[in-house]
Order: C-alpha cells, then sequence, then structure tokens
C-alpha cells in the first residue's frame, strides 16, 4: 500500500502551493483521505480530510479559509490546495488513508493506516 505526496516547495508569505497525493498504490476501499503536517518539535496536526464517496470535506480551524481538499476519482489523486500561506505553516505535510474512518475520528491520525512520505512546505521570505 503506497501513498505518493508531491508539490512542497519553498513559497513566499501569502503564496499558494498546490500539493498532490497519489493513492493510486492503495489497493483497498479507502474511504477516507487527509493531510496532516508537522512542523518541528510539534506534534503533527490535521489540515483537511476528504470522503472518496461523495467528496465531503473537513478542515482544521487554521485553514478552512484558506486551504481547499478535492480528488480526482478517475486519477486516484487527493490535492490540497494552500492559499495565503503563512510562514506558521510551514511543516512536512503527509497524506494519508483508510478504508474505515468514522465520522468521529476522521480528524485523528490514529484512524489512518496507511501514509505516504511527506513533502516539505516552506514559507519565507
Amino acid at each position: 500500500v503506497q501513498l505518493q505526496a508531491s508539490g512542497g516547495g519553498l513559497v513566499q508569505p501569502g503564496g499558494s502551493l498546490r500539493l498532490s497525493c497519489d493513492a493510486s498504490g492503495v489497493t483497498l476501499d479507502y474511504n477516507a483521505i487527509a493531510w496532516f503536517r508537522q512542523a518541528p518539535g510539534k506534534d503533527r496536526e490535521f489540515v483537511a480530510s476528504i470522503r472518496w464517496s461523495g467528496g465531503t470535506t473537513y478542515y482544521a480551524d487554521s485553514t478552512k479559509d484558506r486551504f481547499a481538499i478535492s480528488r480526482d476519482s478517475a486519477e486516484n489523486t487527493v490535492f490540497l490546495q494552500m492559499n495565503n500561506l503563512r510562514p506558521e505553516d510551514t511543516a512536512v505535510y503527509y497524506c494519508a488513508a483508510d478504508n474505515a474512518v468514522g465520522l468521529a475520528t476522521i480528524r485523528f491520525g490514529s484512524a489512518y493506516k496507511y501514509w505516504g512520505q511527506g513533502t516539505q512546505v516552506t514559507v519565507s521570505s
């Protein structure tokens, strides 16, 4: 089972990036894919998630007005469009998937068994 995250980089404050998570290597019927991030010295935190069937989305309060998660079902890919980036968004971003994520746990990393390798996002002038 493999997830491939890509699209990170260095961007100035106020800039944008789009991350991609290729889930074509996941051979189970996952019901949700999520993005998490972890900054140096901090705990991993939830960013956003999407239900594979139906496309319902969920966001952290810190990202809901600036980030947008979407999916391309045909390509088994999930995107995270990040706008108006701030220095505090600097982190390694991970995508995660599982086939049994419930509504009560969709924001928790422990609900996801399958993880990608992470992509670095650095917001700095």
